[in-house]
């Protein structure tokens, strides 16, 4: 079977995630700045080949002064580290729709293996006869095996920042001709 080529539709698609902060409540943000590749053998993704690189110093989580807190050595040090990469090792089919994609990921140099579920939404054709997959992406990392360690300590116990990192995404892909 032939091998499909699908690139990132950036203008429908998203990342984002959430930590626990003052062990109350969750802080959201996103990446404004990733694209994603993937190859497949037609329209099937059961053995996807998939790559998605991300800008840390697109982080935006709605307040200036912590993003640029979240650029700096203390958090991702875009700096020194200007990609975050994804590249998938292996993908397992849960259900119909529903897949395990694991993968390596790699923040400030360090390389962990990770996985992510998958909700394949389907494939449709747009008004321009563009044809696209649709996928709802969910997964779990702890950022200090990233070595991202900042934290501090809170006078009432306990500490201002969780270590488990929930990831989120809703991604769109285009067939490449």
């Amino acid at each position: 079977m032939a091998t499909t080529k699908w690139s990132l539709d950036p203008t429908h698609s998203e990342l984002g995630f959430k930590i626990k902060h003052l062990m109350i409540s969750n802080v959201t943000g996103k990446f404004t700045e990733f694209e994603a590749e993937a190859e497949t053998e037609g329209d099937d993704f059961t053995n996807a080949k998939v790559v998605a690189n991300i800008n840390p110093a697109s982080i935006d989580t709605s307040n200036e002064q912590r993003d640029e807190h979240l650029r700096n050595a203390d958090f991702f040090a875009t700096d020194l580290h200007p990609t975050m990469k994804f590249v998938s090792t292996k993908v397992e089919r849960v259900d119909d729709e529903t897949f395990n994609l694991y993968g390596d990921l790699t923040i400030k140099e360090t390389t962990k293996p990770v996985k992510l579920s998958v909700e394949h939404n389907g494939i449709a054709t747009d008004p321009w006869g563009n044809v696209k997959a649709g996928f709802s992406i969910s997964g779990k990392i702890n950022r200090k095996d990233w070595g991202i360690n900042y934290n501090a300590a809170l006078e009432t116990g306990g500490v201002m920042l969780g270590e488990e990192l929930k990831l989120q995404g809703e991604i769109q892909l285009v067939k490449q001709a």
